[in-house]
């Protein structure tokens, strides 16, 4: 797929709408999800690329969105190295098996992409069922996300545990992300090639690093990986939770858009990275749980300063709550695509 809005946007390229997709678009507001986890679990439905991919077009089909970003999970790869991953049920958390010593690291370089063919079977699939209509959009967790899950067992609130390996075993701490970084990068590029056009790498804890920690410990991971997932023939959308601090760095590191949350104000967000550079965010995810009115104001807002730019893609600054009205998140769809931008 040569031309669409979100590609165009990719390429800071104007657009006649301004493109619209949303993190988390198939979730458990979802009645059509909520139903199908009655009867199977969130692993099990990553795993059936058929169910997968009739998930991933729902939102296209249902609010008409400019992206058809794949389900699937960015630990599927790390439990496909032998590390075991619970995803408990209701959405209460994420228990993952700790990375303890050199030999754990072993494990991550045993990765293959067959063992996650799954995924790609699903991109296969959604490329067939959309037939040209949106692009489709494959993602991956960025190293530092994935070794905060490895060291610390699962989510903290100050990543300590990482913290502690990056400061007191420099050696240790490379040889992890080293291994991370090959195994994202596979990972995305077996994606492109089963039809991805667009990779995100998420990098959701970020955020707890100084920007001289990010440049020092986890910048150089980030360049060798967007610059190579690029050669496979992508556009790649860097996002981050928390990164304020770190955004220019962030677009240093790589990727055509920087993904940002609602923690920022979008026309300074845009200010530091440059106008090199496309950005993609970020109407707070509560907002949705709000009346029409607000909605249109806030997503106003944030429009105004991005809409006739180049380069922009409207998101929320995470993803969709569980509790979201789904004619909530149809209003936002079609109220970004009914704003009038400069298309001269």
């Amino acid at each position: 797929m040569s031309s669409s809005r979100l590609l165009n946007a990719c390429r800071r390229e104007k657009t006649d709408k301004i493109p619209v997709w949303l993190m988390r678009q198939v979730g458990r507001y979802l009645p059509e999800y909520r139903e199908l986890r009655r009867r199977m679990s969130f692993m099990e439905i990553c795993k059936s690329p058929e169910i997968s991919a009739e998930l991933t077009i729902l939102p296209v089909e249902k609010f008409g969105v400019d992206g058809a970003i794949i389900f699937s999970d960015i630990l599927t790869p790390i439990e496909a190295c032998g590390f075991d991953v619970r995803i408990e049920e209701g959405g209460g958390g994420v228990a993952v098996e700790n990375l303890k010593t050199e030999k754990d690291i072993e494990k991550l370089r045993s990765y293959t992409p067959d063992s996650t063919s799954f995924v790609y079977e699903s991109i296969r699939i959604v490329k067939k069922m959309l037939n040209g209509k949106v692009p489709v959009i494959g993602f991956a967790g960025a190293p530092f996300t994935l070794a905060c899950y490895l060291v610390e067992g699962g989510t903290t609130r100050n990543m300590l545990s990482v913290k502690q390996l990056m400061y007191s075993n420099a050696g240790l701490w490379n040889r992890l992300m080293d291994s991370l970084t090959d195994v994202v990068l596979h990972h995305s590029r077996e994606q492109v090639r089963a039809g991805a056009d667009v990779i995100q790498l998420f990098d959701s804890w970020v955020g707890v690093l100084s920007p001289l920690d990010y440049r020092k410990y986890v910048m150089p991971y980030m360049k060798r990986l967007v610059r190579e997932i690029k050669t496979a023939g992508c556009y790649v959308i860097h996002f981050a939770t928390c990164s304020a601090g770190i955004l220019k760095l962030m677009q240093e590191a790589g990727g055509d858009v920087i993904g940002i949350d609602w923690r920022i104000d979008i026309g300074h967000a845009w200010e530091v990275i440059g106008d090199k550079t496309g950005i993609q965010g970020n109407l707070d995810p509560a907002k949705l749980l709000a009346d029409k009115r607000l909605i249109e104001e806030e997503a106003r807002s944030i429009l105004d300063k991005t809409g006739s730019r180049p380069g922009y893609i409207f998101n929320l600054g995470h993803g969709v709550l569980p509790n979201t009205p789904c004619e909530n998140v149809k209003f936002l769809v079609e109220y970004v695509h009914s704003y009038e931008v400069d298309v001269a």
